[in-house]
């Protein structure tokens, strides 16, 4: 199609069918409109400002929006005003849709295409479109007059023709709701919903209804619900919101708590107004089994305060406040040696005993039964029967009167006004019930050790402490009394005290104690030092060094060794007691002995001393008989300890002057003897080398005497022996001749039989062949 001079300089123009140009009159400044098909001649006083353009075509279905339209009559005719110039309403839309004739339509001068050709909307089913109006306007197809600012849906199926007072804000999609769904709803304000019924601004509700749903303009959709699936093992528990009437037609007050099971429905959407607080498992007991429900509900109150007992076999759900005290309990079943020491706290009739049991009353079911404890009582504790050897015991102690007695060798069931008594003992105590008391018996409880700790000693110590963890003190305590040991025990209750003599096990009563000594112990002896419970007999010994000084002010350091032992009748009490009556021997013994030492070395000087030290002490110690001889023992008349020897196993000079000086002469000493002992040495020496000279020079001369003899025997034994070599070889030649003739004729006679015999065989071989021709013949 020509359109020649589009934008030239040629004046004329050629306008096709439904074309138009828009030409500007350059002297009176009005655009008008020129539609074709024509030809058209611009003046000099004219200039095409648009075109040709192409006409806008609708079709069916379709719209456009146009901005500034031109003003039209009620005839649909356009206006112009007094200078041709079409009339404009600006800033204003039109919507222009498919026209009767569907014939296209030109842009007048000031119009514009806001819009382009777009098809309509169309709403499919369960789908609508949500509109606001941005104008006032009275709605024809609905009959309704809008204001700015309301909004409403547009529901399908349908094609939504749009206007210019209204907006589409968006699509809507119906919201489906399946089996056991539920959506929720929220009113954005005062509305009425599709059920006709009014809500307010904010109130929620639920749609249960199963099919798709579209929400209405006014209506949010919080969430979709589903449904909880209810069973025989599960149960809501439900609290409400506010008061309201659920779906079974309950009134429910706010804050009530109540319970859904299946007995009710099979499944359950929440109301708006119900909270879930829990999903609640159901609560089997068996045979075996049983429980106790504090507050129970009945007819939906609680019972505040009350109990409920519930023996199995049975299955139910805990109705809200209702809890389980102690959890599901067995069934206590009691065996021969077994039962259970019951408590009441509420005043019953006790049917299984017929008795009336008033609060704190206490009894023992014993076995072999099955007990099921009803709620006014509770159950103190399961007793078993505690079988005891014939050396094992326990403490038992009864409740209403505080009296303490120790069950040994027999099996024993505390009754219900018993308990074990716990008998507590010292940590010293404890300690040294775990050792060995000849073993371990120079162990030190206090003070610095002096031994430097090996890992034995850490093992040792940590199975100690191990051991003291584990024993039970409600046990009857037991300590083994090793041979020729004695242990005393004191019972502070009947304030006396006895004497057990190994071997023995020693039992200790609820009111005994052991006792406990405190020896002396380390070199020198310091006060205690070894704690223990068990006191040897001996014999044994023990180390000491004390300090003397002699007369002439020289001070010593003795380091003595005693041998002791104690002498007593075992049978006699009163000795006996007097084991015990010191309690440290072994610091008192040392004591008296350095006491008897240092009084009786303090009048000798120190070279007598030197010289005759240990008849000193021993004299000192054990003392003199009536002939002036010293004795061997030495008694402790309080306790029976005798000392029976003491070995001095060194005496060194505490000064050090002193002990140079002893030192000095001593080497002296030993240099005059070593001195004396060579001078000796040499004498005997030369004594014995004149001697030897003398024995060696007659030896010589008599050697020599017997070697001539020797000789002269050797010179006649020459002699014979060169006769006898003579003769020999003589006679041997003799020997050898006659030999030699004897073989010589042996051999001549041994050929000539060898002889005979050939020529008698060569005969007898003759005769044979002359025999076997001449038979050959005949």
């Amino acid at each position: 199609m020509n359109t020649s001079n589009k934008g030239g300089s040629n004046p004329l123009y050629r306008i096709p069918p439904y074309y138009y140009i828009h030409v500007l009159d350059q002297n009176t400044n009005v655009t008008r409109l020129e539609v074709g098909p024509k030809t058209f001649i611009k003046q000099d006083n004219e200039v095409v400002t648009i075109g040709p353009e192409k006409m806008i075509s609708v079709p069916p279905h379709h719209y456009c929006v146009i901005e500034s339209p031109v003003v039209r009559n009620k005839e649909s005719v356009v206006q112009f005003d007094a200078n041709g110039q079409a009339k404009l309403l600006h800033a204003d839309l039109e919507i222009r849709l498919t026209q009767p004739d569907q014939a296209p339509f030109p842009l007048y001068p000031g119009e514009i295409l806001r819009h382009p050709v777009t098809p309509l909307k169309v709403v499919a089913p369960n789908s609508a479109l949500r509109l606001k109006a941005v104008l006032d306007f009275y709605d024809e197809i609905t009959k309704e007059q809008r204001h700015a600012g309301d909004e409403w849906l547009f529901e399908g199926p349908g094609t939504y023709i749009p206007r210019k007072e209204v907006s589409v804000e968006e699509q809507i999609r119906a919201i489906i709701i399946g089996t056991n769904q539920a959506i929720r709803l929220s009113a954005k304000k005062e509305i009425v919903d599709r059920t006709g019924q009014r809500r307010v601004t904010g109130e929620e509700w639920l749609i249960k209804t199963t099919g798709a749903y579209l929400p209405l303009v006014y209506e949010k959709v919080v969430s979709v619900e589903d449904a909880h699936v209810l069973t025989d093992k599960k149960a809501l528990h439900l609290r409400a919101l506010k008061t309201f009437t659920d779906d079974f037609n309950k009134q429910r007050m706010n804050g009530e708590e109540w319970l859904i099971t299946l007995n009710d429905t099979e499944t359950h959407i929440l109301n708006v107004y119900e909270q879930l607080i829990n999903i609640v498992d159901v609560i089997v007991l068996d045979s075996r089994q049983f429980c106790v429900i504090l507050d129970p509900v009945a007819d939906g109150k609680p019972q505040l305060g009350k109990k409920k007992l519930i023996v199995g076999e049975k299955s139910f759900f805990l109705q809200p406040g209702e809890k389980l005290a102690n959890g599901i309990q067995e069934i206590f079943i009691l065996g021969e040696d077994e039962g259970v020491i019951l408590r009441c706290i509420e005043a019953f009739h006790d049917e299984q005993s017929n008795t009336n049991r008033n609060p704190g009353d206490r009894w023992m079911i014993r076995g072999p039964t099955e007990y099921i404890s009803p709620t006014q009582v509770t159950v103190v504790t399961r007793r078993r029967a505690i079988p005891l050897d014939e050396n094992e015991g326990i403490y038992v102690r009864d409740i209403k009167t505080g009296r303490v007695r120790a069950v040994i060798g027999e099996t024993y069931m505390l009754t219900h006004d018993e308990e074990l008594w716990e008998k507590e003992l010292s940590q010293q105590v404890e300690d040294l019930l775990t050792r060995d008391p000849l073993g371990e018996r120079n162990v030190q409880t206090s003070g610095k050790p002096q031994k430097q700790i090996t890992t034995s000693s850490v093992i040792e110590i940590a199975n100690v402490k191990s051991k003291n963890l584990t024993r039970d003190k409600s046990k009857l305590v037991t300590y083994p009394v090793p041979h020729n040991a004695a242990v005393q025990i004191y019972n502070y209750k009947s304030k006396k005290a006895r004497i057990i003599f190994g071997p023995e096990l020693v039992m200790l009563g609820p009111d005994e104690q052991f006792t406990l000594l405190s020896l002396s112990g380390n070199v020198p002896k310091k006060p205690n030092q070894i704690q223990t419970i068990c006191l040897l007999l001996g014999p044994d010994f023990f180390t000491d060094v004390i300090v003397i000084e002699t007369a002439d002010h020289a001070r010593l350091s003795l380091r003595l060794s005693y041998n002791w032992h104690f002498e007593l009748d075992k049978n006699d009490e009163k000795e006996a007691t007097k084991l015990f009556s010191v309690p440290d021997f072994i610091g008192d013994a040392a004591k008296a002995i350095a006491s008897r030492i240092r009084g009786a070395v303090a009048s000798t000087k120190f070279d007598d001393f030197h010289k005759n030290s240990a008849q000193i002490i021993r004299a000192s110690v054990f003392g003199m008989d009536a002939n002036q001889h010293i004795t061997d023992r030495f008694i402790f008349p309080q306790n029976n300890l005798v000392i029976t020897s003491i070995d001095i196993q060194s005496v060194e000079p505490v000064d050090q002057r002193t002990r140079d000086a002893l030192q000095k002469s001593v080497q002296l000493a030993i240099e005059i003897t070593t001195n004396s002992q060579e001078a000796a040495a040499k004498h005997e020496a030369s004594r014995r080398e004149q001697e030897a000279k003398g024995l060696l020079e007659r030896q010589r001369i008599k050697d020599e005497g017997e070697a001539e003899e020797v000789r002269k025997q050797l010179l006649l034994l020459q002699a014979e022996s060169a006769a006898v070599e003579i003769t020999g070889q003589a006679k041997a030649e003799a020997l050898s001749h006659a030999e030699s003739a004897r073989i010589a004729g042996e051999a001549a006679v041994e050929q000539a039989t060898l002889k005979a015999k050939a020529v008698q065989i060569e005969s007898e071989s003759e005769l044979l062949r002359l025999k076997s021709a001449r038979e050959a013949e005949i």
